[in-house]
């Protein structure tokens, strides 16, 4: 070790300075190189768009309907919703439609049942007029086609209705009562009707006498001043 002019020990570089000096002489040397290939690649950049200027943009394509016209995205999302639409409510009502309903079992046929068939079918056996093929008696057929005929104030006569009795005479306050208390008893009971079958029947009786009961008096009239009681066949 020398001492030089300046003061303090003069101390020759070793080959690890030496190793360590090329070393960050290398790192230099890459860091700018680096940097001119970056200048280079952004002045190329540069010089494109210069050259072919701004990128073109993606045209949209549109579809002609005919009343109207859209894009082909809004088009495609649209459609995508109402397959999306149809899966969420019309695949669930399909199912609820026809998925197989559960049916209470009948009920068994008991005395009052079998009492309530039997007076239902004793007002079909008492109808007045042109019968229904649907009547359900044999052995009776049309009667009274000729009742009110001579009537003027009555549009249609009185034709139909119910028989009192085993008679040919038509008892229209009686009548009425019945037809209120079959009403009625609908109204209460009709899931039992139903039940047993017989709603149909019922509201078609019911159906039968009313409609006639509104031929006993001139509903277009502006005042009702007069109401056929009793129609029976004087022969």
């Amino acid at each position: 070790m020398q001492s030089n002019h300046w003061g303090g020990s003069l101390e020759i570089a070793t080959t690890e300075d030496d190793n360590r000096s090329h070393n960050l002489y290398d790192s230099d040397r890459a860091s700018i190189n680096d940097y001119y290939d970056h200048s280079n690649r952004s002045l190329d950049q540069t010089q494109q768009s210069w050259l072919l200027g701004p990128p073109e943009k993606k045209k949209k394509k549109y579809v002609d309907l005919g009343c109207i016209i859209c894009s082909k995205k809004a088009l495609k999302y649209s459609f995508y919703a109402m397959v999306m639409l149809l899966l969420v409510i019309g695949l669930p009502t399909i199912v609820v439609k026809f998925w197989p309903k559960h049916k209470p079992p009948p009920i068994p046929q008991d005395d009052y049942t079998f009492a309530l068939h039997k007076a239902l079918r004793f007002f079909n056996a008492q109808k007045s007029g042109k019968l229904p093929k649907s009547n359900g008696i044999p052995w009776r057929g049309n009667s009274g086609l000729q009742d009110g005929s001579t009537l003027t104030d009555v549009k249609g006569g009185l034709v139909g209705g119910y028989y009192d009795a085993g008679d040919n005479i038509k008892f229209h306050f009686p009548m009425s009562f019945a037809m209120t208390m079959l009403s009625w008893s609908v109204i209460e009971y009709e899931h039992k009707y139903r039940a047993i079958g017989e709603y149909d029947n019922i509201t078609e009786l019911i159906k039968w006498g009313t409609d006639y009961l509104l031929r006993t008096f001139n509903s277009s009239a502006t005042r009702i001043d007069k109401i056929y009681s009793q129609q029976q066949d004087p022969r």
